[in-house]
């Protein structure tokens, strides 16, 4: 398992958590889609810093044939699917979400909540 913490006194950096993924999934994890996943990580990072004005925590743990990216932040409002905006307004992140992890919950804690995507392994000769 590796966990990353949001930079004391500062925002966050999702290029950071992107890097701490990438060395995380080489080492344990080749099976998984690594751009999906970086993009979900990415997202859940950029997600936080820009929606709580407090702690985030990242999680990222394989074994028993799945892969689970956990996101804990202080903000006890779950994601909110919004329009999309060509415009440039956003409304992109929530939906590539969920549709690039196998599945998504978020769940409240007691200080905020935790979103969890997971991936589970592909069946070595399915089609």
């Amino acid at each position: 398992m590796v966990v990353l913490d949001s930079p004391h006194g500062a925002q966050g950096d999702s290029a950071s958590a992107r890097e701490t993924a990438a060395a995380y999934l080489t080492q344990h994890c080749p099976w998984a889609d690594f751009d999906a996943v970086l993009l979900v990580v990415s997202e859940l990072v950029t997600n936080a810093v820009r929606h709580t004005s407090g702690w985030w925590r990242l999680r990222l743990r394989a074994g028993q044939g799945k892969l689970v990216v956990e996101m804990d932040d202080s903000c006890p409002d779950p994601p909110v699917p919004r329009e999309p905006d060509f415009a440039g307004g956003g409304g992109f992140g929530w939906h590539m979400v969920q549709r690039l992890a196998g599945q998504v919950e978020v769940r409240p804690l007691p200080e905020g909540k935790r979103v969890r995507a997971t991936w589970l392994r592909p069946v070595e000769g399915a089609y």
